[in-house]
Parts: structure tokens; sequence; C-alpha cells
């Protein structure tokens, strides 16, 4: 198998856009022994011709040729994805180089998502343009681009301002305060309150949690604790 070749690692490769051309010459260096960074803006890899039925001059299924190299190039040992980003900056000369990526935000764990689906069921938001599908129909708000996406992962298309964020009366910001909570993310999560409010300790103590109000958990059990 691919991911068992050359594992003595040479050096590594950046490549930039995962559409059917990075995606082979990435796995072209992972073969022949290098360490590939290949960085895609979007939730996945494949690019336009994931998009296509068949392929000019042969007439052949498009996805047959394209899916096999998505999986090799997912598990790949020497290939690493870095999906949703972007390259930002650019110095050095070849052979000798850095680069800054910007990363956006999937919000959902490549670890711990199974690729099931039941998110996309369950998702009440149903009118986000499909840009797969060049607009002609609508998707939910947490998708995956098409059914043999690489990473196989949803992702989640997030628009406008929270409603407890927009709630707030001077636009502190719950979710990432509770998430970094969550994470055991102490001193970030008050460096987070701190960049709206200089004084959470007094504050604190006499707001009214108007974001638990706004709180769209509601609808479906309770709203999020604010609350200490």
């Amino acid at each position: 198998m691919a991911n068992e070749k050359n594992e003595k690692v040479k050096g590594s490769v950046l490549v930039v856009g995962g559409g059917i051309g990075g995606v082979q010459a990435a796995l072209d260096m992972a073969d022949a022994g290098f360490k590939v960074y290949m960085v895609e803006k979007t939730p996945s890899i494949g690019g336009v011709m994931s998009q296509l039925d068949k392929t000019f001059p042969t007439n052949d299924c498009s996805m047959c040729i394209l899916s096999p190299k998505l999986v090799e190039a997912g598990r790949h040992n020497n290939i690493e994805l870095i999906s949703m980003a972007e390259v930002i900056d650019f110095s050095g000369e070849p052979g000798n180089f850095k680069v800054k990526i910007l990363k956006h935000p999937r919000y959902v764990s490549l670890d711990d998502c199974k690729g099931c689906g039941d998110c996309a069921d369950a998702c009440p938001v149903n009118n986000r343009v499909n840009v797969y599908e060049e607009g002609l129909m609508e998707r939910k708000a947490i998708y995956r681009p098409f059914d043999q996406a690489m990473p196989s992962a949803f992702a989640i298309e997030k628009l406008g301002i929270p409603p407890c964020r927009a709630r707030c009366p001077i636009h502190v910001n719950p979710q990432g305060y509770v998430n970094l909570i969550k994470d055991g993310k102490f001193e970030q999560a008050l460096a987070l309150i701190r960049e709206k409010n200089p004084f959470p300790a007094i504050t604190g103590r006499i707001c009214t949690h108007p974001c638990e109000t706004a709180c769209e958990r509601a609808k479906y059990d309770e709203p999020i604790a604010i609350d200490y």
C-alpha cells in the first residue's frame, strides 16, 4: 500500500489546492518519501472534478477515477490534509521557506465525526446555497459537499451574529466563553470576556443574563446556563 512505502521522510512539501492536480502531486511526492502538507480552502479535497459526471475525451466516470485517489490521499501517512484553510503569507526561497496558513473553523471535530449524516437530518436550517451544485439547489447549514468527500467530516456554515451575542448589551461572546470553559481553557475564556468587559467579576453579579433568554437551545430543552 502507498502509505507503507518510504517510511523514511526526505523533507517536506507544500501543495496549495486540493483539486485533481493537487491530489495527484501530493500522492506522487508522498510516495517518493516526502512529507506533504496539502492546503485546501473548502471543507474537502477533489475540486471541480468531483462535480463532473464524465471526463473528456474518454467519457469515463469522473468519480470512479477521483474517489480512490481521495481515499488514498486521506489515508497516506506522508500526507497531512489542511482543509478550510488558505495561505496568507509566504517568505523564503525554493527549498527553504516559511508559510503562514489561516485555518477557518469547521465547528465539527474531524476526530469525533463519524460521517453518518444524522446531524444534517436533524438540522432545521435548510436555506443555504449549495455551491457544489452550482447554486441550483439548497442545503443544510451543517453539510458535507458530496458523499465521497475527504475528509468525510461535516462542516457548519455560520452566518451573522449568534442570538445570544446579539442580545448581550456589550456583545460578549457567550458561545466562545462556554466552549473554552468546556475545554478547560480558563485563562483564554477570561481573556475573551475581557475583550468586551474589563470588569467581569463586578458586572457578572448584576447581569440579568439576557443571552439565556435568546439561546436557541431553549427550543429543544433548556438554554445554556451562563450564570455561575
